[in-house]
């Protein structure tokens, strides 16, 4: 699928890796639609980038937002071509600590918004995709979402965002299977680690240890290079179903 002229829904497009694919998008001549909650932030991103960007502000949990959102999209541009799932959260919290079991509260929160938000916006994105004309490779969609090493990986504390990861993967080839009559594609990113918020109130030396754990190179990821590759998944008509590791083969220790 060619990214000129196609509309692109980026989840969690205000900062990180889903503002760095919005950025990718529009400069290789797509229109972009910023699925967020972060208004202000949302707002100043989309009016730096121009008409080809909408922000529209918009929990991805719920039915009712993302259908709204998805309407929207389809009003402003048309067409929905492409979805790229990078809005997430993580959390820190061991099964049983000194104080005491894991919270169910955070566990399911964390789960709702990633595993179950990326479900919700890509059955809703998928069934306007299917309005599409197919390109002539067939091809209505495609759908990115993103996981993590720590799917296969988790460190200690890591139960409820390796959980929601894990799903992330594990569901990308049955809906690959689901969306293959309809001529929609499925791939899912799983990244390392990488030069993202979640980093950005590190000491200097701190993100530099973290970067010295890849094997090569030896640094951070660069949001720029989760893009790159999501460039590279939408214009190849094969990458379909699978998950790939974007992360310098580094294999994460238990802490």
């Amino acid at each position: 699928m060619k990214i000129k002229g196609s509309t692109a829904v980026v989840t969690g497009g205000v900062s990180g890796l889903g503002e760095a694919t919005v950025r990718k998008i529009v400069s290789q001549g797509g229109n972009a639609a910023i699925f967020d909650v972060q208004e202000e932030k949302g707002t100043t991103l989309a009016e730096e980038l121009g008409k080809q960007v909408r922000f529209i502000k918009t929990d991805v949990t719920s039915e009712e937002s993302v259908q709204n959102a998805v309407n929207q999209v389809a009003e402003a541009f048309g067409t929905i071509d492409i979805v790229v799932n990078c809005a997430g959260i993580g959390a820190a919290e061991k099964t049983v600590s000194k104080k005491g079991p894991h919270d169910i509260g955070s566990f399911s929160k964390v789960i709702q918004i990633n595993l179950i938000g990326s479900f919700n916006v890509i059955r809703l994105a998928a069934e306007q995709m299917t309005e599409n004309t197919a390109n002539e490779e067939g091809e209505r969609g495609v759908i990115i979402n993103t996981a993590s090493v720590a799917a296969y990986e988790g460190q200690i504390g890591q139960a409820a965002y390796s959980a929601s990861k894990g799903g992330i993967v594990g569901m990308t080839l049955p809906i690959a299977r689901d969306l293959s009559r309809n001529g929609i594609r499925v791939m899912t990113i799983a990244p390392g680690l990488f030069d993202t918020p979640l980093f950005a109130g590190l000491p200097e030396k701190a993100r530099i240890a973290l970067g010295e754990m890849t094997p090569f190179p030896q640094r951070l990821g660069d949001v720029k290079e989760y893009a790159q590759l999501a460039e590279s998944i939408i214009e190849n008509p094969m990458l379909n179903g699978e998950v790939i590791r974007l992360d310098g083969a580094i294999r994460m220790q238990p802490k």
